[in-house]
């Protein structure tokens, strides 16, 4: 969690030819069951309580763009049936309908749970798990990603900047060593935590050891395993 799937998913969307659609993201953990399927395909007037006038779902207004799937896992079974068939038909009846809704999205789905596992125990369905794994990107810790963390910073100073009018100007070398060694247990969303903190409150010219949050001073350097990426890590601009 927090390693920056959502950034790798629109990296992917923007580098692409699909990228003057739209990119609709959804967190798939974060809406109740009874609610889900509504937001994914729509719903007619009259479909339920409340429906009071029919609504695009998240794939009709992602048509000709890429829909996110965050949180994949976390999608009941029932709509795994019906994603199944949106993947196989490229085609899905809102809630309430019976007229078919033809679409032409990429999707993009993204977990932290360990979907093979989740299919052995009965969790996931296997077929949709099969039908999803196209194309894998598995997505390291951000302290295995040592070589991502400038350009994150980056990245992150750049759109604080264009968003709120406030920014550092870079990191001292020693500043930059201290934040490539620490453990990150919040992945990429607490570095931008810290990026966001420092536009607050660093008055320097460039951030200096001594301007960085204290828990990163006083934490133990990152252990890296055999398992670790080379420095370099990923480079973002490359997707």
């Amino acid at each position: 969690s927090g390693t920056g799937k959502e950034l790798i998913a629109r990296a992917v969307h923007e580098q692409s030819p699909r990228v003057n659609k739209p990119f609709v993201p959804i967190n798939c953990g974060a809406i109740p069951e009874n609610l889900l399927e509504s937001e994914l395909f729509g719903h007619v007037k009259g479909a339920f309580t409340g429906a009071n006038q029919t609504r695009a779902g998240r794939f009709e207004l992602a048509d000709g763009g890429t829909i996110f799937l965050d949180e994949i896992g976390e999608m009941p079974m029932l709509l795994q049936v019906k994603l199944l068939r949106v993947l196989q038909e490229r085609s899905f009846e809102p809630v309430g309908g019976s007229k078919p809704v033809n679409v032409n999205v990429r999707v993009v789905a993204a977990t932290n749970k360990d979907l093979e596992e989740e299919v052995s125990e009965g969790r996931f369905r296997e077929d949709l798990y099969y039908r999803l794994n196209v194309v894998e990107l598995n997505l390291p810790p951000l302290r295995r990603r040592q070589g991502d963390i400038p350009l994150l910073c980056e990245y992150f100073n750049n759109r604080l900047e264009a968003t709120r009018g406030r920014s550092i100007r870079g990191f001292t070398s020693e500043a930059m060593d201290k934040l490539k060694k620490y453990r990150w247990p919040g992945n990429v969303r607490e570095l931008e935590n810290v990026v966001e903190r420092l536009t607050v409150f660093c008055m320097d010219e460039s951030v200096e050891v001594d301007d960085l949050p204290e828990k990163l001073l006083r934490a133990s350097p990152s252990k890296r395993s055999s398992f670790d990426l080379p420095d370099e890590g990923v480079d973002l601009r490359q997707l």
